[in-house]
């Protein structure tokens, strides 16, 4: 079983930014894809970004494209996601998940996906 752990998350005006972190622990980290997610109030949890193990190939929700960037370091077993440009509808709790299975394209399904960490909120106001 892998251990997920995020930070980074606060209040940020509307515009401005933040750096969310997520750390692993349990398996290699280095052959897994890793995604984020969100989960606003009253709204079902939804994609937002993933990375493929190398951190060669990405891939967003269209609600994001072009704001946030996905970004990993395999050998400190972190994924970052950098987000910029933040509008009052980006909060939400935010949180990375680790799929089933190594290697593979970075996957947008939840059900790909079985281990999540607490999640790290991230309130915008406007």
């Amino acid at each position: 079983q892998v251990q997920l752990v995020e930070s980074g998350g606060g209040l940020v005006q509307a515009g401005g930014s933040l750096r969310l972190r997520c750390v692993a622990s349990g398996r290699t980290f280095s052959l897994y894809t890793i995604g984020w997610f969100r989960q606003a109030p009253g709204k079902e949890r939804e994609f937002v970004a993933a990375i493929g193990w190398s951190g060669v190939t990405t891939s967003y929700a269209d609600s994001v494209k072009d704001r946030f960037t996905i970004s990993r370091d395999n050998v400190e077993n972190t994924v970052y996601l950098q987000m910029t440009s933040l509008k009052s509808e980006d909060t939400a709790i935010y949180y990375c998940a680790h799929p089933y299975t190594p290697f593979g394209v970075p996957s947008s399904r939840q059900d790909d996906f079985d281990s999540w960490g607490q999640g790290t909120q991230v309130t915008v106001s406007s």
